[in-house]
């Protein structure tokens, strides 16, 4: 599946940004979601967007989309506790204070390409995961926070992590932050919540505890993570569906942030009940 047709609400946001030569959109963008290779897959689309010679397509083979693609373009540069460290830099959990240092310094030289820096955090066999306030400490952060306010020109910077609150509050402030919905669900199985939960968009308000007293009672034979799984399953069935009402769309995006917030509250032991309440009485306007 290609990005454009997995996410074409965020794809075609850049895309505009891109054509309306809106450049101020490309400075610092923070992208947040569980599906951390889908947000590095869309940092490398933009880098292929800003520096393709041609008319830009996913299937573009200019030198610096196939750069790009291959991990080689000169001026698209991932940053992680293993990717562009300094040689004499021993540091292997953290994005160090010299990559930070090394990051300013090749700033000071002007370049040809748009130039792109990808933060983020590397598994052992070197799976993209997401920065936190361990792996990206606040005297790194603290040290690019000029950058990061104000790039050079062609200049943008991408931080990509689980859940925006795992950075911090000065690097939030400085990004236009995007969710980056999961597709890992690829069934979009909502078995356990149908009859309950479709169309939730047309409930009425008065009807919001009703709707989460059904989500509470599946949960006695179901796990309450399980139910919660269905409805994102549902929501993103809904995504891939309407496409092109991106009005729909942004408010289904909006939904699934909740969806991820009620998941993190199952599993801090929250009582469901009070987790379907909430989930509900944000998500039925």
């Amino acid at each position: 599946m290609q990005l454009s047709d997995k996410y074409p609400f965020l794809t075609n946001y850049f895309i505009q940004a891109k054509n309306s030569e809106n450049y101020s959109v490309f400075q610092s963008l923070l992208f947040y979601g569980s599906d951390l290779q889908s947000q590095y897959d869309l940092a490398l689309y933009i880098s292929k967007l800003l520096n393709c010679e041609n008319n830009f397509n996913e299937y573009c083979n200019c030198q610096n989309c196939r750069w790009i693609d291959s991990h080689e373009h000169p001026a698209v540069i991932t940053v992680s506790k293993v990717d562009y460290k300094p040689a004499d830099d021993k540091t292997k959990t953290v994005i160090s204070i010299n990559q930070a240092k090394m990051i300013k310094n090749s700033l000071t030289t002007t370049s040809d390409y748009h130039r792109v820096f990808i933060f983020c955090d590397k598994g052992n066999d070197g799976e993209i995961l997401g920065l936190n306030k361990l792996n990206f400490q606040e005297e790194t952060a603290n040290a690019l926070l000029k950058i990061i306010e104000e790039p050079p020109k062609n200049t943008t910077f991408i931080f990509l992590t689980r859940d925006k609150n795992d950075l911090l509050q000065t690097i939030q402030s400085r990004c236009m932050a995007f969710f980056v919905p999961s597709f890992e669900f690829e069934s979009y199985d909502y078995s356990l919540i149908s009859g309950v939960f479709e169309n939730y968009f047309t409930f009425e308000r008065k009807n919001v505890f009703d709707v989460a007293g059904e989500l509470f009672e599946l949960s006695n034979n179901n796990s309450p993570l399980k139910i919660l799984e269905n409805i994102q399953n549902y929501i993103l069935s809904l995504i891939k569906n309407n496409g092109d009402n991106k009005q729909f769309i942004f408010k289904l995006i909006e939904d699934l942030k909740v969806i991820e917030t009620a998941k993190k509250q199952v599993q801090l032991n929250i009582n469901p009940q009070n987790v379907f309440e909430d989930l509900c009485l944000k998500i039925i306007k």
